[in-house]
């Protein structure tokens, strides 16, 4: 296990009705604030109703700022800044998703740099923040109480990420209630994205790491467990609880502690969703099982563990390969009962950009830890994933 110093300061504030308390959270902090959101679900479900009354009733003013994309745009992050400056405001509440939360992180951010905000994404180096509160509506990304945001550029289709301490939530409030009308696609991407979370750490070239092996197993497993339920009963609470939840945990930096994570998968991803606008999770669904294929003989244990622990493949010690195949398979049939895509074909994304994805991908040098990978290894996920 390696040295490490682990702290995370974000409040959670989690079930039902505690959108409801943002107001006396907000208070703590200031009288005025920016609200970030996307485009217009919040106000669909009764969300942004509820918002907006806790707050008025502590008396905090809203400037308000919607719009945020999948995939979230530079050119909304630089309209935030300037909003910000203008109207003076230290505080953003990001009502939403990943999208949501990691346009405002860059909002906060780019507030307080002299230069334009891109440059933090390029040199990924943040000191300073605006303080940023958190109201999740679709577990996925993490990003309610991790220290990273990932933007996307327009002008080249760059999609980078960027990740500093002072960029994690001061709260953060999940009500399970509110993940009720996502449809089973948006629920599956995100469950995805969590899934891509816990493998990114738990594939490490750390040895020993049982004890964060044997958590990060266990949400797996009991990420997989609840999708059965959530997408048959989209108004389980408590399997809508248990998947919320997860979805912190997976990206919180606790699982991360002790071992050094891998991140070449989403890398690769990012390429596909900057260019193409796919959702992260979709794109997840598809470059990780190729990615398994390309790595898994760097250390075989590994993978023969994970298929034995997370999916109760039985290890034939004459054939020990054929476990750690199969475990693979196991997670390309998960992703696939759940209506995601498991080929770049089922995006409609062909192999003539493949090779300027790889360069883009590795253009500042090999992505990945477990195995690190130059433009050449990166084009041949591409491929096994094609």
């Amino acid at each position: 296990m390696k040295n490490f110093i682990f702290q995370n300061c974000t409040k959670i504030l989690f079930g039902k009705g505690l959108e409801r308390e943002v107001g006396k959270e907000v208070k703590n902090y200031t009288d005025k604030i920016l609200l970030h959101y996307g485009s217009g679900s919040i106000k669909r479900i009764g969300l942004y109703n509820r918002v907006i009354q806790s707050l008025e009733k502590e008396n905090i003013e809203v400037i308000e700022l919607p719009g945020v994309q999948s995939n979230p745009r530079l050119d909304l992050v630089r309209k935030g800044i300037d909003l910000c400056r203008r109207e003076k405001i230290e505080f953003i509440l990001a009502v939403g998703g990943g999208s949501v939360i990691d346009s405002a992180k860059a909002i906060a951010a780019g507030v307080l740099h002299s230069g334009d905000v891109w440059e933090l994404f390029e040199n990924g180096e943040i000191k300073e923040a605006l303080s940023v509160g958190v109201i999740l509506t679709i577990p996925a990304a993490g990003s309610e109480s991790s220290g990273a945001s990932v933007i996307t550029r327009e002008e080249g289709w760059y999609k980078r990420p960027v990740e500093s301490d002072v960029l994690r939530p001061k709260f953060a409030i999940l009500n399970p209630e509110v993940t009720f009308s996502l449809t089973p696609y948006q629920t599956a991407v995100g469950i995805a994205d969590i899934s891509a979370h816990l493998m990114e750490r738990y594939f490490t070239q750390v040895f020993p790491v049982d004890l964060t092996d044997r958590l990060i197993e266990a949400t797996l497993r009991s990420l997989i467990y609840h999708t059965s339920i959530v997408l048959r009963e989209p108004h389980n609470y408590d399997a809508r609880a248990e998947v919320m939840w997860a979805g912190t945990v997976a990206h919180n930096d606790f699982l991360s502690c002790g071992r050094i994570a891998d991140w070449a998968s989403h890398m690769i991803e990012h390429e596909l969703s900057g260019i193409y606008d796919i959702p992260h999770g979709a794109g997840l669904a598809v470059i990780f099982p190729a990615w398994m294929r390309y790595v898994y003989k760097e250390n075989m244990n590994k993978f023969i563990q994970f298929a034995y622990r997370v999916w109760g493949v039985e290890t034939d010690f004459n054939f020990p390969e054929r476990a750690a195949l199969e475990g693979i398979q196991r997670l390309k049939g998960f992703y696939k009962e759940n209506g995601l895509p498991i080929s770049l074909k089922e995006l409609n994304i062909s192999e003539e950009r493949f090779d300027k994805m790889a360069t883009k991908c590795t253009e500042k040098g090999p992505v990945g830890h477990f195995k690190k990978l130059y433009k050449k290894d990166v084009l041949k996920i591409y491929q096994l994933a094609g």
